[in-house]
């Protein structure tokens, strides 16, 4: 890496870091705005890993003009982090526009990718496009009939984000049904940090992004390799320990507010495994909207999986009990007219 790539790098994450104190700061005065948002430019990916239930092999681009109204309305919300997801967000031709979109707002811009389609150039224009936050899930050393996204095939790019990203880059490891090797993990943990890279890990969930408890051999990996990974942000929470173990989370999940899931068709879901609820349109989307789903008590929150949520909603968890709940069609009524009680068991 040369001496201008560093210093740029340093002082891209100095400002990143001021925008996130700022971020945190805002979140806890005021809870009327979203926190992060993700959003689908494109559906289609160019890998079929078994465990995603995300991505199809047809879907087209979601039309420039549309994912820019869709960032504006996110930015008139008042939301801090966008993060572009998929699908393979890569294959959408003018992601570039999107993400300098995104930081013409000085909104932070991120975004999860499977790192197939990195190539110097590539990451040239995600600098300049102002891209603040990159994430690729690794999963396994060599690739296998459950995720080719192996450390063997994906190396090279990483090698290149070390030497040429001005932006975070964050290498996340899974452990769960469907991998072969649990130890997998540790060795991309350690080859992240080698490469100067911040590493984290998640569990695998089902279909609906519940919980599947880890065995005591994976525990322990999962536990080695929180701590490898302490650099992180998201070291800051304790839901993956619990999930690691097998055990509950008591917590508020504000998805539909402080988290929201935008689809390629521009609806707003809780999550990328609760899609359907609320399925409102983000260009309709309303405080009305927002503070429903804010107070609106999730039942897949106990076993959720989806940290993203999680994080979020630290936020909020001493505060405003949530008094809601959805109903089969994925409106809310009120705790009273469910169960006779006043407030949430989880209060």
């Amino acid at each position: 890496m040369n001496f201008g790539i560093r210093a740029r790098r340093t002082l891209r994450f100095v400002n990143t870091r001021l925008k996130e104190w700022r971020m945190i700061a805002w979140g806890l005065a005021s809870a009327d705005h979203p926190v992060l948002a993700h959003v689908i430019p494109i559906r289609r990916c160019n890998l079929s890993c078994t465990y995603c239930n995300e991505y199809d092999e047809v879907s087209q681009p979601v039309p420039l003009e549309e994912m820019l109204r869709r960032v504006d309305r996110l930015a008139e919300l008042g939301v801090s982090i966008i993060t572009q997801s998929g699908g393979e967000p890569l294959l959408h031709p003018e992601l570039d526009q999107i993400i300098a979109r995104v930081r013409s707002h000085g909104v932070l811009a991120g975004m999860i990718t499977n790192g197939y389609l990195l190539t110097r150039e590539r990451i040239e224009r995600l600098n300049r496009a102002g891209l603040e936050h990159l994430q690729i899930s690794v999963d396994n050393v060599m690739p296998d009939e459950t995720s080719k996204k192996s450390l063997k095939v994906l190396d090279q790019k990483l090698v290149l984000l070390s030497q040429y990203a001005e932006f975070q880059v964050n290498i996340n490891s899974v452990l769960g049904s469907g991998i072969r090797f649990p130890e997998d993990a540790l060795k991309v943990a350690h080859r992240a940090l080698e490469l100067g890279l911040t590493s984290t890990i998640g569990v695998l969930h089902d279909g609906g992004g519940q919980l599947k408890p880890l065995n005591d051999k994976e525990q322990g990996i999962f536990e080695e390799v929180m701590t490898l990974g302490k650099r992180s942000y998201s070291r800051f929470n304790r839901f993956q320990h619990n999930i690691a173990r097998g055990q509950a989370n008591q917590w508020r999940c504000r998805s539909g507010a402080r988290y929201l899931y935008i689809c390629e068709d521009g609806l707003v879901h809780w999550c990328s495994q609760q899609r359907g609820y609320p399925g409102t349109p983000l260009l309709q989307y309303t405080l009305q909207d927002f503070r429903r789903e804010y107070n609106t008590e999730k039942p897949c929150a106990p076993h959720c999986t989806v940290s993203c949520s999680q994080q979020v909603a630290m936020l909020d968890n001493w505060r405003a009990p949530q008094t809601l709940r959805p109903n089969p069609a994925g409106q809310t009524q009120t705790l009273v007219q469910l169960t006779g009680a006043g407030a949430s068991e989880h209060d």
